[in-house]
């Protein structure tokens, strides 16, 4: 009640915190919190309504994976719609709410992409024309980093920044905010490329052993004068395919300098390219 007191203007920070200390101390406190913050979310009164989803924002930057999974059902998310739909509370609640609401779910598929219900009910918005167009987040938005994070994640091992990054989030200054923003946004890209790189590296290794198994057994058939004139053109094709990946496990191995153990996979992977390329070359081309 204190955080979300609609006669005060101003955050009370310390309720703020208060209430979240208390939603990680208690083993219901996810599902506990979100039922009173629904509750006040919905509120007739605008500025309880305005805190109680600084609350929620606030609650998601600190409470952990276990907060995070309740938001991301429908039991919540159909509370949030509530607010925007005439059939339950738009008729009441404030334009501004609802703007703040909108912006709380498409903040949540920015960040939280995994999460399909919350990605589905944001498009159910759009298709029932309650948003009209995406949001632009405002700079002093309190933005979570994505939980449940991987491992190795740049938010765990980057010791620095992950200390500078929980003393802006804990400020109640605006411009330390809109700090923590950017910081979150520039770590929130590395993650995301070095997420994108080790897609890549997996799946460019996977096709290299899924191909050389089928050259291999393509490639004994031939050895036996038993490949039908099609496997004959498959062969050829996996062989021209093959060479095109062996440029892309250079470059793989490049990214790849600082981390043994997919290093290790990259010249493996490697090893069984050149041999099968060779077989074809000795028992194909010659």
């Amino acid at each position: 009640d204190k955080a979300t007191d609609p006669s005060t203007p101003e955050e009370n920070w310390e309720c703020v915190q208060r209430f979240c200390d208390q939603v990680n101390a208690d083993t219901e406190g996810p599902s506990l919190a979100l039922r009173l913050l629904a509750h006040k979310i919905q509120s007739p009164q605008e500025m309880a309504a305005l805190h109680a989803l600084t609350v929620l924002e606030t609650c998601v930057n600190h409470c952990g994976e276990r907060f995070h999974n309740e938001i991301a059902k429908f039991r919540f998310l159909n509370e949030l719609i509530k607010v925007l739909s005439p059939k339950y509370y738009g008729t009441w609640s404030s334009e501004k709410v609802k703007s703040r609401v909108i912006e709380v779910i498409f903040s949540w598929t920015v960040w939280f992409p995994e999460d399909v219900k919350i990605r589905d009910a944001y498009q159910m918005l759009k298709k029932q024309g309650f948003i009209k167009e995406d949001p632009k987040l405002p700079e002093d938005k309190i933005l979570p980093p994505p939980s449940p994070r991987p491992q190795n994640s740049i938010f765990d091992t980057d010791e620095e920044k992950s200390k500078l990054l929980a003393r802006l989030l804990k400020s109640s200054h605006s411009e330390d905010l809109q700090a923590a923003n950017r910081l979150i946004k520039s770590m929130i890209k590395e993650e995301q490329e070095k997420s994108a790189k080790v897609s890549r590296r997996v799946d460019t290794i996977r096709e290299v052993l899924e191909n050389v198994k089928r050259m291999d057994e393509l490639l004994e058939n031939y050895r036996r004068q038993e490949l039908s004139t099609a496997d004959q053109e498959s062969l050829q094709t996996l062989f021209q395919r093959c060479e095109k990946l062996r440029p892309l496990l250079f470059r793989l191995a490049s990214e790849t300098v600082d981390d043994d153990e997919a290093l290790a996979e990259i010249l493996q992977a490697n090893d069984k390219l050149l041999q099968a390329l060779g077989h074809y070359r000795q028992f194909v081309v010659s």
